[in-house]
């Protein structure tokens, strides 16, 4: 891992001003998201992930029927929720989002071991059982219930449940939460074994669960999305919710990763045009904000070249 603590590229670096203007240029923005949203497209395309197959699938599903069930019609969504993002005009709140984030899921460790022959099938299940190996050593020694926030399509929830339910004898209480009811459709209709307790609709920053809920919560690659004082308000809630001894496990791309901090411009311009938040988050010192709010930091390890695990509990 690098000495230097973020990538030049983000922050109010020269050339983070420089990225962040040409953004802000409407055409040079609507090219590099269009790029981005190919890259990804191109990636999963090349190892037998079919693109529109996935999303066809899901078109003819009965995930559309199940958004009036899904959806709270109480959510007032926060304006951070409504800018574009994953060159998605409508961000996550619309189904092109929904349907496109399956096979945008399974490229997702194929970008990480770009270098490796791998099936996306492989390349998943390395992503996510680095993530429970560092959660492992900081887990209560009995898990009965688990809240997954920010769980998108749920691949992060169903991979999280099977990993506690194998662990031990007794059922695991798996719950995914997030604020799209588009992308919670799609999380419960491809639950086919319908593993997952519940589905939520809701804002991670106030949720209706009772305090000393869950003994393990995960946020899995959405700390990126989020400006710092939305991820405060969910730490926050977190500690709220989880039981003494309890652990909060993050996972998401690594500030300190040489691989993130050595980027080509293309790449870097890419990935900041699709995540409007990267600025905050790359200079959030996170370890710091747990400790403040009352968590016992316990460590933070790079899971992956690219990404980093942090895990910090509820005092006893």
């Amino acid at each position: 891992m690098a000495d230097k603590v973020k990538p030049d590229w983000t922050g109010n670096d020269l050339l983070s001003r420089f990225v962040n203007l040409m953004i802000q240029t409407k055409p040079i923005y609507r090219l590099m998201t269009h790029q981005a949203r190919q890259v990804i497209i191109n990636t999963a395309e090349k190892n037998g992930i079919s693109w529109q197959g996935n999303c066809q699938t899901l078109e003819k599903s009965p995930a559309k029927s199940l958004l009036g069930q899904i959806m709270n019609p109480d959510i007032v969504y926060p304006d951070y929720y409504l800018v574009p993002f994953h060159a998605y005009d409508e961000g996550n709140l619309c189904w092109k989002a929904a349907f496109e984030a399956v096979p945008a899921t399974q490229s997702l460790g194929l970008r990480v071991w770009k270098n490796e022959d791998l099936t996306w099938q492989e390349a998943q299940k390395r992503l996510r059982a680095s993530f429970h190996q560092v959660l492992e050593p900081y887990s209560p020694p009995e898990v009965k219930d688990v809240l997954d926030i920010g769980c998108s399509v749920g691949v992060s929830t169903k991979a999280l449940h099977r990993y506690y339910s194998q662990r031990q004898n007794n059922p695991i209480n798996t719950i995914g939460l997030d604020l799209s009811p588009y992308m919670l459709a799609v999380a419960k209709v491809t639950d086919e074994q319908q593993e997952i307790s519940q589905w939520v609709h809701g804002l991670a920053e106030k949720t209706d669960f009772a305090d000393n809920s869950f003994d393990v919560i995960t946020i899995q690659f959405v700390l990126h999305e989020l400006p710092r004082h939305a991820a405060t308000a969910i730490f926050k809630e977190a500690l709220r919710l989880l039981r003494p001894g309890g652990v909060l496990g993050i996972v998401d791309n690594n500030p300190r990763s040489e691989v993130i901090q050595n980027l080509p411009p293309a790449l870097f311009m890419l990935m900041k045009s699709t995540e409007p938040h990267s600025d905050d988050y790359y200079t959030f010192n996170v370890e710091e904000a747990l400790t403040r709010l009352g968590f016992e930091y316990q460590t933070t390890v790079p899971s992956d070249h690219r990404h980093r695990t942090i895990v910090a509990t509820k005092p006893v």
